[in-house]
């Protein structure tokens, strides 16, 4: 027998909130949290527009010398750890600290430290570098800063798959306490990476949308996208072996039965045009789960709003559902949001949640004219109320990366 996995906690920093309550709040009132960029002078760039955390002060969430020490990714995924703790109302003095883990990825870490550092080493010379360079930078830090401001000490790892990065950071967090490694794992991702050097590489790549309307700038579906909208944030969730939460008279959310990771193995930016990679994810999330692809009501799509993306991602659910896709409801938070790159997943699998919990699947914001091969239910004209039993949620990355979370309604 499996062990059962719930999930008892959940915390977000998003630009249209910075606690689960404002974003909810805000998902549910169609709140599109993409404007121009103000966190540097854009005048030179193609792209104008971003989806930034707003109003985020570091101190709300931990003491001022620990905030000098983290990048903004992962006091990102501090303030989500502490929400998530806090709601999952965990006391780690009665918990064995080695049985309580983290995996929390980001998928690029401080571009901006990088920046910084290499124009001091240009203009001040290299012994003018910043100590805390590398601490501030590399992307494992997020998952331990967490693991240190909560004191955790059970498994602490992190994982970098692009904007697949939250959704297998959780995926693997769910496996850890499966096999026995744990029995409480804080787990999601995080990103802060609006900066000069991401824009311009991903503009570069052609990747991001020049759109100046923030209503038409992520449209997921729509046969006008031109591109997705970077973002930031974190998302984390308090996963726990069902027993041990039970136990403790936890709050239980949801519980998580199914897992499918895969790689399309085909090309570093574009996904499988048949969509096989992701429908396999999907496939694997499905079977483990012990269900049919018609007993699924809801899937939270990757989304992007770029061409590929959306366009193969509808060709895997098809693949996948056949004649049962024309019965569930597809959506994408990015349409709100922004693509949030390795915090996407997770901050996803929350909304999954709170879909779950109020049976509220979000519109599609801003996605008018569906593309002519895009032709599923992607909630565009406006929410859709539905009880929801099973709910999926999909993660694409740069690389071929595919990831599939399967939730379940939880049923004493």
């Amino acid at each position: 027998m499996k062990r059962r996995i719930v999930v008892t906690g959940i915390g977000v920093v998003t630009p249209i909130g910075n606690t689960v309550e404002e974003f909810w709040s805000a998902i549910k009132n169609n709140v599109v949290g993409i404007s121009p960029i103000t966190k540097f002078d854009t005048s030179e760039y193609k792209v104008k527009l971003a989806a930034e955390v707003k109003n985020f002060s570091p101190k709300d969430h931990m003491d001022f010398k620990a905030s000098k020490r983290m990048g903004g990714f992962s006091q990102y995924a501090v303030a989500a750890a502490k929400e998530a703790f806090k709601d999952a109302g965990i006391d780690m003095t009665k918990e064995d600290p080695y049985r309580v883990g983290t995996v929390v990825g980001s998928g690029i870490g401080s571009l901006q430290t990088i920046e910084k550092e290499y124009s001091t080493i240009l203009n001040r010379g290299p012994s003018k570098v910043n100590p805390l360079m590398v601490p501030l930078m590399i992307s494992n830090m997020a998952a331990g800063n967490v693991a240190i401001q909560l004191g955790l000490k059970g498994k602490c790892t992190s994982v970098t798959t692009a904007c697949a990065t939250g959704t297998h950071s959780i995926g693997d967090a769910y496996r850890a306490i499966q096999c026995s490694d744990a029995d409480v794992m804080v787990a999601g991702g995080c990103e802060s990476s609006i900066c000069p050097t991401a824009v311009a590489g991903f503009t570069s790549l052609t990747a991001l949308t020049e759109e100046t309307d923030p209503l038409r700038a992520s449209i997921p579906f729509d046969k006008d996208r031109s591109g997705f909208v970077i973002g930031e944030g974190a998302g984390i969730v308090v996963l726990e072996e069902l027993s041990h939460a039970t136990k403790r008279g936890a709050h239980i959310y949801a519980e998580v039965v199914g897992y499918g990771a895969t790689c399309d193995a085909y090309h570093i930016t574009s996904p499988m045009e048949d969509g096989s990679g992701a429908a396999k994810a999907m496939e694997l999330a499905l079977k483990e789960g012990e269900i049919n692809p018609s007993d699924v009501d809801y899937i939270n799509a990757h989304g992007t709003s770029t061409h590929h993306n959306d366009l193969f991602e509808t060709r895997a659910i098809k693949k996948v559902f056949k004649e049962a896709a024309e019965n569930v409801v597809v959506n994408s938070t990015k349409s709100m949001i922004g693509h949030l790159l390795g915090a996407a997943g997770a901050v996803e699998f929350v909304t999954c949640i709170k879909s779950m919990e109020e049976g509220y699947i979000h519109q599609t914001v801003g996605t008018k004219n569906l593309d002519a091969e895009c032709n599923l239910n992607y909630a565009i004209e406006e929410p859709i109320e539905k009880q929801i039993e099973y709910a999926l949620s999909n993660s694409l990355g740069f690389g071929g990366h595919n990831a599939t979370l399967l939730l379940k309604k939880y049923h004493r």
